[in-house]
């Protein structure tokens, strides 16, 4: 096995783990969104395990970290587990997930360490993302900001001003990676406003941008690996996805965008996610 394909089968682990992680999260206490953080799996796996989001382990403030912003808010709870492994709070706080007292609400807060920026609403993460490279620059710092938007999130017209902006400040330290899943909670994208092909889209605005599989790593690290090559252009990275993956019955349906399976449900999907057995082989 070369080097590559032992990264690889480690991220992809990495990636398995961290949907057990959520759904176990989110099911202990019946909120959150399950489907629209399981799209974006990999992509964060990638960020915080491929070597490409520079950080230190257990300084979240850390004043040279790459910024991370999770736009598509119903869906910063992914980020959860990831910050936790890496020593950014106690890994006990994810049991108490949005419960009174507890650190960690359904949407992204600054008082969880690690979270760059709010983002409940949306539409506002490529603009805060923009901020943060222009402010690199000025301040002649060499971090970048990385920026997880939904597909849906892009019907906003706050993204394409700043999109804008970004491109006429020439900021190359600034990663947009839009989570392609097609669906939003009241359907699919295209259906209900289309967003045509988003990779010509965003180059039309004056960005870097390329298409990957937002499932396959292999993908994702050859887009991810343009990071910082894209002289005087942001780069865009269109990663296609499906909406709840790992999970067989909320895979590619719009209405389990915030619902909570049945006991039976509950059942399979740990067993698709393989959280049974993973809880076996802790045991043994």
């Amino acid at each position: 096995m070369n080097f590559m394909t032992a990264k690889t089968t480690d991220l992809a682990d990495k990636a398995a783990w961290l949907r057990r992680e959520i759904f176990e999260m989110v099911i202990r206490q019946k909120k959150g969104h399950i489907p629209s953080s399981f799209s974006c799996a990999e992509i964060l796996t990638a960020l915080y395990y491929g070597d490409i989001v520079r950080y230190s382990r257990g300084w979240a403030d850390d004043p040279d970290r790459d910024r991370v912003i999770i736009s598509k808010g119903h869906a910063a709870a992914a980020l959860y587990p990831i910050l936790a492994d890496i020593g950014y709070f106690p890994a006990e706080e994810l049991a108490r997930f949005t419960q009174p007292g507890g650190l960690l609400g359904m949407y992204a807060d600054f008082r969880v360490p690690g979270i760059e920026g709010i983002s409940g609403s949306l539409g506002h993460g490529i603009g805060m993302g923009a901020g943060f490279a222009l402010a690199a620059r000025m301040d002649k710092k060499d971090y970048r900001t990385f920026v997880v938007l939904g597909d849906g999130e892009c019907y906003e017209g706050s993204i394409w001003e700043s999109a804008m902006f970004a491109a006429h400040h020439k900021l190359d330290n600034l990663v947009a990676i839009v989570d392609r899943n097609a669906l939003c909670i009241l359907g699919q994208t295209e259906e209900l406003l289309e967003l045509g092909d988003l990779e010509d889209k965003w180059r039309s605005f004056g960005w870097h941008a390329v298409t990957a599989n937002g499932h396959s790593f292999d993908s994702l690290m050859r887009a991810l690996s343009q990071v910082g090559d894209t002289k005087g252009k942001p780069l865009a990275i269109i990663a296609n996805t499906v909406k709840g993956k790992g999970v067989s019955f909320m895979e590619g349906r719009s209405e389990w965008h915030n619902r909570m399976p049945s006991e039976e449900q509950i059942a399979q999907a740990r067993a698709e996610l393989g959280i049974l057995a993973a809880q076996t082989n802790m045991a043994g």
